[in-house]
């Protein structure tokens, strides 16, 4: 069987978490195919990346080191990959549904004519049957992702076109060292049969970037708010419990735009994805927008003054009332009995 591959992002020497999540996943999945899981690296200065790579169980780095492929530039990022994909003949390719996989996946996609499944919340391998063409297939990756809004879980399966290509964004998938003396095989690739000079038409002459200060995805506890906290005002209560939880803030989607919050404390199938050690859902109805970016939580608490709210249903506390008088009381009881 044909490997498993994962496009590993690299910035500034270091390889990207969502890339660390997918390739956890990789090797899982290419254990279940009994196949190799290898991994494809462009940058520059990037000797000895492999290091970082191998723990995860990867068999095989492909490894493209040239001073013109940093930072990413679509043309000769999409020429190289999709060139050792037709060498290599994946059956299932990974990308980070990040800026560059966002724009690097449906490209190498497209020049494959293999399709690809954005932001996919679950990778499993399964069976399926077409009653049309009497024909059963086996081992095909389900790509699950949220679809019409939120409102259906999807299905998505690619019986004939390889390879079965897929986006997940960062903090769906846990990450997890298999070995940290883990060896495989290390294949440097001559970067001049992989492009030519028509890819490099585009010159990045300047980057300015600027990094979150809000960091969610490492916190231990989240408190998060919905549409439900009623106003901007309210909202500090949750600035306040965090503060003595030692968390950070989040939001749902209609608080983020009901001007409640910050876009950057959004939550969800279109916001940052967490799995904390503990959550407070304040306000928050629960869909399955929403539910998608926090259900892996260790503990979810809901607070909410609907007793039907999606929420409880993934909740292991629930807490009816009003928000505006349990947090304040939250706050005094743990103050009270912490040292």
């Amino acid at each position: 069987m044909n490997s498993v591959f994962v496009y590993c992002e690299i910035e500034e020497g270091q390889v990207a978490e969502v890339s660390q999540e997918l390739m956890t996943k990789g090797r899982s999945l290419a254990n279940e195919l009994k196949c190799n899981l290898e991994v494809i690296a462009i940058g520059h200065n990037i000797a000895g990346i492999e290091k970082e790579i191998f723990p995860y169980g990867v068999d095989t780095v492909y490894i493209a080191d040239d001073k013109r492929l940093y930072p990413f530039s679509t043309l000769p990022h999409t020429s190289i990959v999709v060139k050792l994909f037709e060498e290599q003949k994946p059956q299932i390719a990974l990308m980070g549904a990040s800026s560059i996989g966002r724009d690097l996946g449906p490209r190498v996609s497209s020049a494959l004519h293999s399709g690809l499944t954005a932001d996919c919340t679950s990778l499993i391998i399964g069976d399926h049957f077409d009653k049309k063409q009497d024909k059963n297939y086996e081992n095909l990756l389900y790509q699950i992702r949220p679809a019409f809004g939120g409102n259906i879980i999807a299905t998505i399966i690619n019986p004939d076109c390889r390879p079965q290509m897929a986006t997940v964004r960062e903090g769906v998938m846990k990450k997890e060292v298999l070995d940290p003396k883990y060896k495989g095989k290390v294949v440097n690739l001559d970067v001049a049969k992989y492009v030519s000079d028509s890819d490099f038409v585009v010159e990045i002459i300047e980057r300015h970037m600027e990094k979150s200060k809000v960091n969610m995805k490492a916190a231990p506890i989240v408190v998060a708010g919905g549409y439900g906290m009623g106003s901007k005002g309210n909202f500090q209560l949750l600035y306040d419990l965090a503060e003595v939880l030692g968390g950070e803030v989040g939001a749902s989607r209609a608080a983020v735009d009901a001007g409640y919050a910050e876009h950057e404390r959004q939550i969800g199938q279109t916001g940052v994805t967490v799995r904390p050690k503990l959550y407070i859902a304040c306000g928050i109805s629960g869909q399955i927008q929403h539910r998608a970016g926090m259900e892996e939580s260790a503990q979810i608490i809901a607070i909410n003054t609907d007793p039907e709210a999606p929420i409880n249903a993934v909740a292991d506390y629930v807490i009816n009332g009003d928000v505006a008088t349990i947090i304040p009381k939250m706050i005094k009881y743990y103050k009270q009995n912490t040292k």
